[in-house]
């Protein structure tokens, strides 16, 4: 539903009285206007022509020649922007003031007081149980947040072990290499040997002549 123009004060009273009493001639809303005040025929009649251009009210079926007109919305509906707009315009959004001030400009009945004490029980408890659902995530975001922490501390543990194997084995690896040298400096001598018993035979030739 697009949004709804917002009736004028005296248009809101002529609702009050649809809302109250139910589908109403022109004449029977004249007579009983919240305020009190004398109004014309054809100025309530023109009121309730405004309401219904803005889709606010409804016409029924004529009673003999009288237009019968109708609430086209609940009064929550309607109301709800118009309390709305004056808890921030008058009182800047402080709903305790707003209702204090309800309840100063008039005499509450016993019916009233009750639906009021019910209201405010209602949603005392209301307010009651948003602390503790906040109060329960806390704890569970400050477990993960720990959770998080000590990951790290595992991976730093873990490398610095790997570190240390790695370290231990790299000198073996240097060992070996060193020794290989050693080996072919051993087959390097070998051939010095042999050029030592070729020569032996040469110098027993002179004493057979």
């Amino acid at each position: 539903m697009s949004e709804l123009e917002q009736p004028t004060n005296l248009e809101l009273q002529a609702l009050s009285v649809l809302w109250d009493h139910g589908p109403s001639t022109v004449g029977a809303l004249a007579e009983v206007m919240p305020d009190g005040k004398g109004r014309a025929y054809t100025t309530v009649l023109t009121v309730l022509q405004n309401l219904e251009r803005k889709k606010l009210v409804k016409r029924n079926a004529k009673i003999g020649r009288a237009l019968v007109y109708e609430a086209a919305h609940p009064r929550g509906v309607i109301v709800r922007k118009v309390i709305s707009d004056l808890l921030t315009n008058a009182f800047g959004g402080r709903a305790g003031e707003a209702v204090l001030a309800i309840l100063s400009t008039g005499n509450l009945t016993p019916d009233e007081k009750t639906s009021i004490e019910r209201e405010l029980r209602t949603h005392t408890a209301m307010a009651a149980k948003k602390p503790a659902k906040k109060a329960a995530a806390k704890p569970a975001k400050k477990a993960a947040s720990k959770v998080a922490k000590k990951a790290p501390a595992k991976k730093k543990v873990a490398l610095k072990q790997a570190a240390k194997k790695a370290a231990s084995k790299a000198p073996a690896k240097k060992v070996v290499a060193k020794k290989a040298p050693a080996k072919k400096a051993a087959a390097k001598k070998a051939p010095v040997k042999k050029a030592a018993a070729k020569k032996a035979p040469a110098k027993k030739a002179p004493a057979k002549k």
